[in-house]
């Protein structure tokens, strides 16, 4: 039983971090454990544990009225882009050093469906491999310290992320640039895949702050 209570925590903490980060919670909007409840057809007690979780996450405010969200300021987006700057060039050069053939060839996999939803204009697709090439690059770094740094940072940015690609000439910008990334992880030049991953990352964030306004 208390397996799946946890198990089912975990469920609701993940689905109301989606919501909020893909900004179907809006910033200010309050949040009740009875109104989440019936939401998600769970009992209150998992939907306490999670909210708990998210105002750690610093997302959410507990209130006496209830969560209320805060989700992600620009200063925010302006913080995390910055610590990636400085993260996920490393993570790419450990791919390159340490990455084996299978690890690339499921990296490839990744990036050649992304190219065939570049193709067709799909954002959401687009979105969804966007994270699954990262978090394809943490997994090939070795290191489980910088994957659980970088796939929350990553994962915040998930509204953001989906409003730059919408815009078919960052997807295929993106995309160069995911490919240029790969290219050097497979050539095993933890140099070279430091260099572009951090010029991805630039071109990442000064995207997302030209098209988003935040409040």
């Amino acid at each position: 039983m208390e397996h799946r209570m946890i198990s089912i925590a975990d469920q609701v903490f993940e689905e109301l971090e989606r919501r909020i980060l893909s900004g179907n919670y809006e910033r200010g909007e309050v949040l009740t454990e009875l109104r989440l409840s019936e939401e998600l057809s769970v009992s209150r007690t998992p939907i306490r544990e999670a909210l708990k979780r998210l105002a750690q996450e610093r997302i959410i405010e507990l209130t006496s009225k209830g969560a209320r969200v805060i989700g992600i300021t620009r200063e925010d987006i302006e913080d995390i882009c910055e610590i990636r700057l400085r993260l996920e060039g490393l993570a790419a050069r450990w791919a390159a050093e340490r990455a084996d053939e299978n690890g690339i060839q499921k990296l490839k996999e990744i990036l050649d469906l992304q190219e065939f939803y570049t193709e067709r204009n799909d954002p959401e697709n687009i979105k969804t491999l966007d994270s699954r090439f990262h978090q394809g690059i943490y997994r090939l770094c070795g290191s489980n310290a910088m994957r659980d740094t970088l796939e929350p940072l990553h994962r915040k940015l998930l509204k953001y992320r989906r409003v730059s690609v919408s815009t078919h000439s960052r997807a295929v910008e993106s995309l160069s640039e995911h490919r240029a990334i790969f290219d050097a992880i497979a050539a095993h030049d933890g140099t070279g895949a430091e260099a572009v991953t951090i010029q991805h990352v630039q071109n990442a964030r000064d995207s997302i702050l030209r098209r988003e306004t935040l409040n």
